[in-house]
């Protein structure tokens, strides 16, 4: 394993595929991946794949995990977790990467490795970190929309578009928190929402977060693991 994740601590894990290669060619590949964020939090066997249960509470967990937020991007992914177990992470993330991988390979008839080599960590340490990094990890579906956008403060106008874009992408934890249910039974709401003082008080830290980015620049470059 080579590494210590301390219980109870928050990390942000990051793994891309293969040569920068689509992990997720369709829809049905991102849902996938959400079903198996999911079934592998469980220190028992998941079971068979049924696409009907996602966004449902579904059987009792064992949780290995909590995981609170995540992003799927065309090529990357990146999670907010916190162990439960001793060796949580190590855990949670075999079976999440060779289980999707798996899939993935058999659905697209492909062979060898999807993920570029092992994932990367990030120990988050205090408050305002963490209040960064869940921007962070919200804002990265943005590049689909803009490119460029964080080269250059947006206007109200632009942060309109860039929150009407992110109400449409349903691949992050982003519209749970924002007040549209989506997969929510995938992340550990609780703690978050305590944190912004409920989805109002996040609603305000995101978009002043936005509002914000060029100032805060420096501080989001140390949370970048891509």
């Amino acid at each position: 394993m080579g590494r210590n994740f301390a219980l109870n601590e928050f990390y942000h894990i990051f793994d891309r595929g293969v040569e920068k290669r689509s992990i997720f060619i369709d829809k049905n590949d991102y849902i996938r991946f959400i079903h198996d964020l999911y079934e592998f939090n469980d220190l028992k066997p998941a079971p068979e794949f049924n696409r009907r249960n996602i966004g449902n509470v579904g059987r009792a967990t064992s949780h290995i995990i909590h995981l609170h937020a995540y992003a799927l991007m065309p090529n990357h992914h990146h999670l907010l977790v916190e162990p439960t177990q001793e060796n949580g992470i190590y855990l949670f993330m075999k079976k999440l990467h060779s289980g999707y991988a798996r899939s993935f390979n058999e659905k697209h008839k492909r062979s060898g490795y999807l993920f570029q080599g092992r994932y990367k960590d990030v120990h988050v340490r205090d408050d305002k970190q963490f209040a960064h990094l869940i921007c962070y990890i919200h804002s990265n579906p943005l590049n689909l929309w803009r490119s460029n956008w964080k080269e250059k403060k947006l206007t109200k106008s632009e942060i309109n578009e860039a929150l009407k874009f992110l109400e449409k992408y349903r691949w992050s934890s982003h519209l749970d928190y924002w007040g549209i249910k989506n997969f929510s039974s995938v992340i550990n709401k609780k703690f978050l929402l305590e944190f912004f003082d409920g989805a109002n008080g996040y609603k305000k830290f995101f978009i002043n977060w936005l509002e914000q980015y060029g100032e805060n620049e420096e501080i989001i470059h140390e949370l970048i693991l891509e």
